[in-house]
């Protein structure tokens, strides 16, 4: 796969060949449910510029990485995520990225639920 040619999941979510349940679009950025959530709430966070890990950024990309965090939690809170949320970025076959398209997992349980678990490195 080329670093023009976008063939992942996440391009066709883009392209809108696969369907998604999107929760934020504009013409950089696209945010949709994870089709396997971990928590009450688990939205992914995409560029739609192909970028495939966050190893392969550039200065180039200081922008929509910034667009990206800065937009984590406005929505987090918008899907009432109001007393925290876990971002996480996998990357990478260690890192146990499974779509090398980066991404950005925001996610957590909703108030009067339960925290989330503490992240283990092994």
């Amino acid at each position: 796969q080329s670093m023009t040619t976008n063939d992942t999941i996440f391009g066709k979510i883009i392209r809108g060949e696969i369907p998604s349940k999107k929760v934020y679009e504009d013409d950089d950025v696209l945010a949709f449910h994870d089709i396997h959530p971990v928590a009450d709430v688990h939205f992914l966070l995409i560029p739609k510029k192909y970028i495939p890990t966050l190893a392969d950024t550039t200065a180039e990309d200081i922008a929509i990485l910034g667009k990206m965090l800065h937009l984590a939690p406005i929505l987090a809170r918008e899907q009432g995520l109001t007393d925290g949320f876990r971002t996480a970025i996998n990357t990478g076959r260690m890192g146990r990225q499974d779509v090398y398209h980066l991404h950005i997992h925001v996610f957590g349980n909703k108030p009067g639920g339960e925290p989330l678990k503490v992240m283990l490195g092994k």
